[in-house]
């Protein structure tokens, strides 16, 4: 990685392989999970993965931030890379900033991959607020670490540490270190973003939404409603994964990201 400066922070940057630029938004936590699936796209496409803010070798942050925040901080990456134009892959969180930034910059995008945003403007949207509630109280009340812990205990089970360094090795390290980012910047983030109608209408590039089959309501209800946002949307659902299939299933993933990408390029 190298260190590119955006603004007033370096952002840590993977800058690999020719062709049409598809830019691979961090997500909150992993800082690498996008990784695989980056490699897999190297040899038909100019792929660029790097850490947000607070995340491996970027700039420290502290406090709230905020969705919109992270959008300004890719367009600001593409000036500094001199990209006019890139196709955007986010999973989760980040596939949060890859609409944000498709609403805010839509000339800046050539299309959008959204593996499984955040379930925060769909009908069980309560239910997940108050789930991110109960971890922001963990950390308060006994540190990022116990928090880390009750969430990825509750996601992955009693080996996480051991399940996720198999898939990614040195990622344990790399979220106990960065865990304060995760529940003291994102959570919050992530519960205060707004995104309606009024965004959806600026988002004018082809759109990818890319799910599991075994996510649960959450994200079957995030699929739907992308679907209805975007109703000209491809749509694939990769069989027998969860949440984490950009980890988990990336090679599938990527047999359903490329044909997309190398369509609408």
């Amino acid at each position: 990685m190298r260190p590119v400066g955006v603004g007033e922070v370096t952002l840590a940057v993977w800058d690999e392989g020719t062709g049409k630029p598809v830019v691979f938004v961090q997500t909150a936590l992993t800082a690498d999970e996008l990784r695989p699936l980056s490699h897999a796209l190297r040899p038909s496409f100019r792929t660029v993965l790097y850490h947000r803010r607070g995340y491996g070798r970027s700039s420290p942050t502290s406090g709230p931030g905020s969705i919109r925040r992270d959008a300004a901080d890719c367009v600001r990456l593409l000036d500094a890379l001199e990209i006019a134009r890139a196709h955007v892959v986010g999973v989760s969180y980040s596939a949060a900033v890859a609409l944000q930034l498709a609403a805010d910059a839509p000339g800046r995008v050539l299309s959008i991959v959204l593996i499984e945003p955040p379930p925060v403007h769909v009908a069980s949207a309560p239910d997940f607020r108050a789930a991110n509630e109960r971890l922001i109280r963990t950390r308060r009340l006994h540190g990022a670490r116990a928090a880390l812990d009750e969430f990825l205990i509750l996601v992955i089970g009693s080996s996480w540490r051991a399940d996720v360094t198999r898939r990614l090795p040195g990622a344990a390290v790399q979220m106990e270190r960065d865990a304060s980012t995760f529940f003291d910047t994102d959570l919050p983030a992530v519960l205060s973003w707004s995104f309606g109608p009024a965004e959806v209408a600026r988002v004018r590039c082809p759109v990818l939404h890319v799910a599991g089959s075994e996510s649960g309501p959450w994200f079957a209800e995030v699929r739907a409603q992308v679907l209805e946002w975007f109703p000209s949307a491809g749509d694939v659902v990769v069989p027998g994964a969860d949440h984490s299939l950009a980890m988990t299933h990336w090679r599938q993933v990527a047999a359903a990201v490329e044909p997309f990408l190398l369509a609408v390029s």
